[in-house]
């Protein structure tokens, strides 16, 4: 979203605030939470216009003045709700001086748990699903998703749970509706030519995973009937658990869609997209993989597309690397976008040559991007490389993660056929991709050796493309931000985690960094300790005068790699995790586009604050840090501290050194009702290694739900001295 129409949507929210009768800049009592958004309806916009949608949510969103959407082209706005008519004759009347309205009674604000927000996107802005964020003083709100549609969007009405109250809709449209109760069947009534070729694509599942809130998860299948009720085809799942259905009218007529849940479950927050459109699909292309500046000749695959069918596209010399979404011009118009994946790899196409067998492997020089199809049930695509002893490789399959049907399994054999290693599935972070990866594989002896590519299941076809990405392995990291958003109040700081998944044997230090604070705002970037060191932290603090605002962050991580004479410089961009709750109250994550920093006004806790901001311990010492909150007057809920981000058993976030642990026994880390002073008690191993000023937070955390947390934190630095060091400071001492 752009930010500099910023003020004059804050203006209309401090009326509508005004209007209800109670300023943002009041305090409420106990335990306030950010809002968890649920649901929008309806669930997708349409390009080129604006539309008014509902945003529903757990939590209160009361006071909520900006919307923030990824990506480009689109803008959000709160719509400011209409006041009762006796607040319209108070608001004309002239407002008391601040310091008589200081004096009032503070008010409960309402509970607004539904919220008109306008939406406008331009006529360019990319189809498909947005990520999207309500900003209000109590903080800013979980993801929610946004379709961005073609067509006019045509909302369900009505009871239209049978046939004969189906809904009608024109051809080409999309369709919001819900299943909001159990056994709902939800039908719509179309036309069609004979001969008209039609497809029905259901967003549904997949608007899902990123729901905070949202436990259990929808499982969508369309049917469709003639007059008569006769089915005349049916699909489950195809895009994940979305249906996708294309379908040729031999006649004309009248013609029936159904959707419902597979097990007729319903959900009031289980939206659903139906894009119903005689245009093309494209569901994928080959290549799959592509090179930035290139113009690339596409086969396309998928609906309304003919044999062999190509179009050509430039890809941009400075776009981003990785998996992107592009639309191709088919005849006159944009395609829906389409999956490909930009490397800087050299890239090569699978040969039309038989490599089924090792005998017949196609030669490949490393480093290679190779574009391949399993064309056919049963086939397999096998690659021949020359490798030294000791070299070290790499070897990735792109496929699944982007669309395509292939479900990959890969080998690495040698020159006689032997098996060396293989894997199914990969992991990246705390996700597992159906995509296949083999990493930091040490080659045995001098000699060829060969990959070979399969369906685990041994299907085939146009769709199943791949990207094969082999390289040498070279030491690197990725880093994943928990969580997504971080919490202010004037005057109180927060946190965010950042984990290390570290590859191909990176031992390194990573310093952390972040961009994009908004004023009033500093930060306190952390490093991830070089060997066993997992977690950094973030530490974030707002002036007494931070004004309310949200800004999305960028936080990366850099560091050096020696090779040789020369020095390896690497940056990486953290993935963010959003966490949702998990069904028995465990604490999930799914990747999200943005991570979110919110100042919000005073909530349950005015101010942290702790004896030392500097720690300096020796092997076998304990320390202790005394904590002291100011809580808001009323407000007396338990608070607990830590050092530690963890739920149940298991621990998110941890930036001490390795060697420093949480003396849960001479800590008193619970404070109950009114107390409001505790300490921590941290405990240095014997055998804990040095590390040099190593930024750790002190929480305190005030929970909102069996898994959600509001977090205060202030940042400590921690030194802990070499043998060597403390040796001499007994030496000093006794001197």
């Amino acid at each position: 979203m752009n930010l500099r129409n910023a003020t004059r949507r804050h203006a209309a929210c401090l009326l509508s605030m005004v209007l209800t009768g109670c300023l943002a800049s009041q305090v409420s009592v106990g335990q306030t939470p950010y809002p968890m958004v649920m649901s929008l309806e309806p669930v997708a916009a349409q390009q080129g216009q604006s539309s008014e949608h509902t945003v529903r949510s757990r939590y209160n969103m009361f006071g909520a003045y900006r919307v923030l959407v990824s990506g480009t082209g689109v803008t959000g706005e709160v719509v400011p709700p209409e006041p009762p008519p006796e607040k319209k004759e108070e608001a004309k009347k002239e407002e008391k001086p601040a310091e008589k309205e200081a004096e009032k009674k503070e008010e409960k604000p309402p509970n607004i748990e539904r919220l008109k927000v306008r939406f406008t996107v331009t006529a360019d802005a990319l189809p498909g699903v947005r990520d999207f964020r309500i900003a209000t003083p109590q903080g800013v709100s979980t993801v929610g998703q946004l379709v961005i549609a073609p067509d006019t969007v045509v909302r369900e009405s009505g009871n239209n749970d049978k046939l004969e109250d189906a809904n009608e809709v024109p051809v080409p449209a999309t369709i919001c509706g819900a299943f909001e109760k159990g056994e709902d069947i939800d039908y719509y009534k179309f036309k069609a030519e004979a001969g008209m070729a039609i497809s029905f694509h259901v967003r549904c599942m997949r608007l899902q995973d990123r729901i905070h809130d949202l436990q259990n998860h929808a499982d969508p299948m369309i049917t469709l009937r003639n007059t008569s009720g006769t089915t005349l085809a049916a699909v489950d799942n195809y895009f994940a658990a979305d249906p996708w259905l294309t379908y040729q009218f031999k006649e004309a007529g009248e013609y029936y869609l159904e959707i419902r849940d597979v097990r007729f479950n319903g959900n009031e927050y289980w939206q659903y997209s139906l894009e119903i459109s005689n245009r093309p699909f494209i569901s994928n292309v080959y290549p799959l993989g592509v090179k930035r500046g290139e113009e690339i000749d596409f086969r396309l695959v998928g609906f309304g597309i003919e044999e062999q069918q190509q179009a050509k596209m430039a890809i941009a010399a400075e776009g981003p690397l990785g998996l992107q979404w592009v639309q191709l011009m088919l005849g006159e118009t944009l395609s829906n976008p389409a999956p490909v994946v930009v490397s800087d790899l050299p890239l090569l196409a699978e040969t039309n040559d038989p490599n089924n067998e090792t005998a017949t492997a196609q030669p490949i020089s490393i480093p290679i991007g190779v574009n391949g199809r399993i064309e056919r049930e049963t086939d397999i695509d096998c690659y021949r490389f020359d490798a030294k002893k000791g070299e070290r490789y790499t070897i990735e399959v792109v496929a699944r993660r982007h669309q395509s049907m292939l479900d990959s399994h890969i080998r690495i054999m040698n020159a006689e056929g032997k098996e060396q290693t293989l894997n199914d599935d990969m992991k990246i972070g705390k996700h597992t991709f159906a995509d296949s990866q083999v990493e930091n594989w040490t080659v045995p002896a001098d000699g060829q050796y060969v990959i070979e590519v399969r369906d685990l299941h041994l299907r085939g076809g146009p769709e199943h493309v791949y990207l094969l990405k082999v390289s040498p392995s070279k030491e690197d990291f990725r880093i994943f931000a928990d969580t997504d958003k971080t919490q202010l109040t004037p005057g109180t700081g927060g946190v965010v985690f950042v984990r290390i998944e570290r590859r191909n044997g990176f031992e390194g230090e990573v310093q952390l960094h972040v961009e994009g604070l908004p004023k009033g705002v500093q930060a306190h970037c952390g490093k991830i300790l070089a060997g066993k060191g997992v977690d950094g932290s973030i530490i974030f603090q707002a002036a007494a005068d931070a004004p309310m605002d949200i800004s999305n962050l960028t936080i990366r991580g850099t560091s050096e790699i020696k090779e040789g004479e020369q020095v390896r410089q690497l940056d990486r961009r953290a993935v963010v995790y959003q966490e949702t709750y998990q069904p028995g109250g465990g604490r999930g994550h799914w990747t999200v586009d943005e991570h979110a920093l919110s100042v919000g006004t005073v909530n349950d806790i005015r101010s942290l604050k702790v004896s030392t901001q500097e720690i300096t311990a020796k092997p076998g010492e304990s320390v202790k840090i005394d904590v002291e909150i100011e809580r808001v007057e009323g407000f007396d809920k338990n608070v607990s501290l830590d050092v530690l981000f963890k739920h149940l058993s298991s621990t998110y976030g941890n930036s001490l050194p390795e060697g420093v642990t949480l003396d849960d026994k001479n800590s008193k880390i619970l404070l109950t009702g009114k107390e409001s002073k505790g300490h921590i008690t941290l405990k240095v191993a014997d055998t804990a290694p040095p590390a040099q000023q190593q930024l750790f937070p002190v929480m305190a955390h005030v929970s909102i739900n069996f898994v959600m947390k509001a977090t205060y934190a202030v940042p400590l630095k921690i030194t802990v001295l070499s043998k060597e060091k403390e040796e001499e400071t007994k030496t000093e001492e006794k001197k």
